[in-house]
């Protein structure tokens, strides 16, 4: 009997070793950003001319981070030439700087500016084309422009008969939504669709959302393919291997992002000039609180951040978690102590909130929890309709 007992002892700790040390279903494989997964998507580039919208996100994170133009035309793909949103191909560009058309230096191929004065291809500039791919990082905002971009981008093609391939990447703020809704009227290009300012989406996903609602010029559907991500689901934290743009700069930035651009629609410096933008935010008035900061330009990130060489007095968000989900706290308390009423605003802020009820409901003193419960009727109801579009469950 005691060997028996023995014999089952020495059986049990031989295969919990061996669930230990063996590779395990059980372990989480790898997230595969569309790009990475060429399997689907090659095929539908086989004697196609392709152009690319894309820029320095436009990675391949398992791959040493090769450029996915690089691997395209490595493969043979017949990519004839590159879009680039705001902050241009390599990703230096200010927020709001000009970006011109350019040749990329390593390749040779010519590179168009799809922000200025032209932010939607022309039909000149995709007539010689089969199909856009369109692989860009987005951060789940409303007001982040790459998801104007490729609503632009959708639009010109479904004009001209053109596919539209996504190369879908992980939302890293995708497991909530949160914020006012678009209010129509206050449509732009930081706010070109009615979903709330965190849409909990990813640009794949949202492209369905804007094909079957029909949210193109004139009710057009484009031909869509969506190469969907491996391995990932909304619930899962996701670091981005490379910057979306030179102001957020870190994981912290892009989940502090949603509650802090608020301040781009203010007088308050939200830490553009420092090295941590969208981490601090402050004001040249000791008020605002004991963190210093001076914003000054920095090449970059910011060559005329607002409030440039003042000394600003706020508070210093760098401690925050990276569990952080939209709040109007940091914006509520700056505006208290402000004591500025009207003049705490820009002409910015209506257009970034995408309504003019936050701005009344703020100046009316209203707390957090009552402007939180005149969104939910609308966020319900986006939650409802965004549910038929969802990739990943």
């Amino acid at each position: 009997m005691k060997q028996t007992k023995n014999s089952f002892l020495i059986y049990f700790l031989a295969f919990s070793l061996s669930l230990c040390s063996a590779p395990s279903t059980f372990s989480q494989q790898p997230v595969l950003t569309g790009a990475e997964r060429s399997e689907l998507y090659l095929p539908l580039l086989e004697g196609k001319r392709v152009g690319f919208v894309g820029n320095q996100t436009s990675i391949m994170p398992q791959s040493a981070n090769k450029h996915v133009v690089d691997f395209l035309l490595e493969k043979g793909v017949q990519v004839k030439k590159v879009f680039v949103p705001e902050h241009g191909f390599r990703g230096t560009a200010d927020a709001g700087e000009k970006v011109d058309n350019s040749i990329d230096q390593k390749t040779g191929l010519p590179i168009i500016s799809l922000y200025g004065n032209n932010k939607k291809p022309s039909a000149a500039q995709i007539a010689d084309l089969d199909v856009v791919i369109f692989d860009l990082q987005d951060v789940g905002t409303r007001f982040f422009t790459y998801i104007s971009t490729m609503h632009y981008v959708m639009e010109a093609c479904a004009e001209q008969g053109k596919k539209v391939i996504i190369f879908d990447r992980p939302n890293p703020n995708g497991g909530y939504i949160d914020g006012p809704m678009l209010k129509s009227g206050f449509e732009s290009f930081v706010g070109m669709h009615h979903i709330p300012v965190v849409h909990g989406l990813s640009v794949g996903e949202l492209a369905k959302m804007i094909n079957g609602e029909k949210w193109l010029k004139g009710g057009l559907t484009v031909d869509l393919e969506v190469i969907p991500v491996a391995n990932w689901n909304r619930k899962m934290a996701y670091s981005l291997p490379v910057k979306p743009s030179p102001n957020l700069p870190n994981d912290l930035a892009i989940k502090l992002y949603p509650s802090m651009c608020f301040f781009e629609g203010t007088v308050v410096s939200l830490g553009r000039g420092t090295y941590f933008p969208f981490q601090v935010y402050g004001y040249p008035d000791p008020k605002f609180g004991d963190f210093q900061f001076t914003p000054v330009s920095i090449d970059g990130m910011s060559k005329t951040p607002p409030l440039q060489d003042k000394l600003c007095y706020g508070r210093d968000l760098r401690g925050e978690s990276l569990d952080h989900q939209f709040t109007l706290e940091y914006l509520l308390e700056a505006y208290h102590k402000s004591g500025m009423k009207e003049k705490f605003f820009n002409n910015f802020f209506n257009t970034l909130a995408g309504t003019d009820e936050l701005k009344k409901q703020i100046l009316a003193g209203k707390t957090e929890i009552e402007i939180r419960e005149s969104w939910k009727a609308g966020l319900a109801e986006f939650e409802e309709k965004r549910e038929k579009y969802l990739i990943y469950k």
